[in-house]
């Protein structure tokens, strides 16, 4: 330091400056990564002996049925998750999954420990895992009819709403004459919640059936429509002007360059549809239709057997995210340009 309070730089001799880090080398460089995936494959076999020690160490309070097929897919995940660690191949193919298989394992396990064995749930409205396991393979023909009934008066609905969507979207989006007349009808109906057509719906449409696609048709219409005409109309004028230029007509220019351009817009539009259908499915069910999971639901809440109410939910959640994720692989094919460009 100086004599007016600056501080100078210090320099510092060779022999006091400290040693860089030594690049690791090509094997040690493996030999770590291979370490830190079997440590991330090792979360599969811990959760399922926490989840096993919690099933066979503890005693039961509830006086529930117990069958062998909860312990067994615990030892199958035991199995799994050993096999992964000792071999290489399988070991890399499950360190991206091994966090996520321990986290519902261990989920299992609390779920299991809150209810069965210590009750601080109801065991009547909250049934453990081994229960809702064997409900789903004791009901397996019911639950595989209703579920095939919910996939398809959505797939129905959601064709028949991404149809109406995508047509009136395009054509709001392209001209303005019927923007200008489309946009107070769009924003009049659009944010009513197609639950509240119900009494019409049974009124125009008096086959239980119909009135559940017209339901869902009317959830997805909205999103879809919204932002189809949004993407369209915001297209870039010189993309347009180019192709004018190079002597294009206005079916090419719709078709090939308006709706690519609006492609991104168009997908958060049908994202936005699915999980409206998703919400308006339930209650489209309740309309009198005689099988869904959403029938299914109120049908076993009425005879208070939550055990196939939680069957059915878990059923519910698959199906829906299996939808969902083949979205996005179509989402992911068709937008395939803009992969670097934005992140999904």
């Amino acid at each position: 330091m100086s004599q007016h309070g600056i501080e100078l730089p210090v320099q510092v001799s060779p022999e006091e400056e400290p040693e860089a880090a030594a690049p690791l080398s090509p094997a040690a460089r493996g030999a770590r990564a291979g370490w830190r995936s079997a440590a991330a494959v090792a979360a599969i076999p811990v959760s399922a002996l926490v989840a096993v020690g919690v099933h066979f160490g503890m005693r039961d309070r509830g006086l529930l049925p117990q069958t062998g097929l909860y312990p067994g897919i615990l030892a199958v995940l035991l199995g799994v998750g050993l096999i992964g660690g000792l071999i290489p191949g399988v070991r890399g193919r499950l360190r991206g999954k091994a966090p996520l298989a321990a986290a519902a394992t261990l989920t299992l396990a609390a779920w299991e420990l809150i209810t069965l064995k210590l009750e601080w749930l109801p065991l009547m409205y909250f049934p453990p895992p081994g229960t809702i396991l064997q409900t789903l393979v004791d009901d397996r023909a019911q639950l595989f009819d209703s579920t095939w009934h919910s996939l398809v008066l959505l797939a129905s609905g959601y064709a028949a709403g991404v149809v109406a969507g995508l047509v009136s979207g395009i054509t709001m989006g392209w001209s303005s004459g019927f923007r200008y007349w489309g946009m107070p009808v769009l924003k009049i109906v659009g944010p009513i919640p197609a639950t509240a057509w119900i009494p019409l719906a049974l009124i125009v449409f008096p086959q239980s059936n119909l009135s559940g696609v017209a339901l869902i048709a009317l959830a997805v219409w909205f999103p879809v429509t919204m932002l189809t005409a949004s993407g369209v109309s915001n297209v870039r004028a010189s993309y347009l002007d180019v192709a004018r230029t190079l002597g294009a007509g206005r079916s090419y220019l719709i078709f090939r360059v308006a709706i690519p351009a609006a492609m991104p817009s168009i997908f958060i539009g049908l994202f936005m549809g699915l999980g409206s259908s998703f919400l308006t499915l339930l209650v489209a069910e309740s309309t009198g239709v005689r099988s869904g999971l959403g029938w299914y639901i109120d049908w076993a809440h009425n005879y208070s057997d939550y055990a196939k109410v939680f069957a059915a939910l878990a059923i519910m959640a698959a199906f829906f995210s299996t939808i969902m994720t083949v979205l996005f692989k179509a989402r992911d094919r068709a937008l395939v340009w803009q992969k670097g460009v934005i992140k999904w």
